[in-house]
């Protein structure tokens, strides 16, 4: 579904990402760990087209059609090609209404098939149906996220790339949010990019791993690789 090939990223004179090489088959959730400060976010805000990259390249291709280069696409076509993105810290209009929020978000995908909200949304998160008019900064740190990812589902994307979801949440929530990205990996079929400090997490829903130190993938492969060698070098303050 994405391939990324030698991507390289500067940030002025700084080297930012070096020869990152990721791919994400259709139906899979990778897991991205590493310390603070490690390209994490750099990575995603370069598929999204945040950030322009200084060299490598970024292949999206979908069952049954040619591959495009996704670097051709502005930041609003990816959007449109089916890659959701829910940022860390959530970025909801705290001023606006829950149902604002959704419409806003849309308004994204500028044609017929996005002129209502899909049901599959309210389905997952009944509660934000009930509080759909109640003003979204008053929701609970929970249903703010809900409200993230609802807003990223609105345009019913194929791939969801999710910065940090569990931050500043109770263990039990951690759990229910795990369920969330399990469901929606498994019975809606999304393909999923999770940038996650919890290696805990990582191992409970993730199929496959990269780990990122100081930009370079440094291990990267089926999560049942990541063993305690790799935890005490490159993860030892999770």
């Amino acid at each position: 579904m994405l391939s990324l090939r030698s991507i390289n990223q500067f940030y002025g004179k700084n080297h930012i990402l070096w020869d990152v090489d990721l791919d994400l088959p259709p139906g899979t959730c990778t897991g991205v760990l590493g310390r603070p400060g490690m390209g994490k976010t750099t990575l995603v805000n370069c598929i999204m087209g945040h950030l322009p990259i200084n060299s490598g390249s970024m292949t999206w291709q979908e069952d049954g059609s040619p591959p495009e280069d996704l670097l051709l696409q502005p930041m609003e076509q990816r959007a449109r090609l089916g890659i959701g993105y829910v940022p860390q810290g959530r970025q909801i209009f705290s001023q606006m209404s829950v149902e604002d929020n959704l419409l806003i978000a849309l308004l994204a995908g500028q044609d017929d098939r996005h002129r209502a909200i899909p049901p599959m949304v309210y389905d997952l998160f009944p509660a934000l149906y009930s509080l759909r008019h109640q003003r979204s900064g008053e929701l609970p740190v929970d249903q703010q996220q809900q409200l993230a990812l609802a807003r990223a589902l609105v345009l019913q994307p194929k791939l969801l790339i999710l910065d940090e979801p569990t931050g500043g949440m109770s263990p039990w929530l951690e759990e229910e949010m795990g369920n969330l990205i399990h469901r929606l990996n498994h019975d809606f079929g999304l393909t999923i990019l999770l940038l996650e400090q919890h290696l805990s997490f990582i191992r409970r829903v993730a199929d496959y791993f990269l780990l990122l130190h100081r930009g370079r993938n440094v291990a990267q492969g089926k999560v049942a690789q990541l063993d305690d060698n790799m935890v005490t070098r490159w993860l030892a303050i999770l």
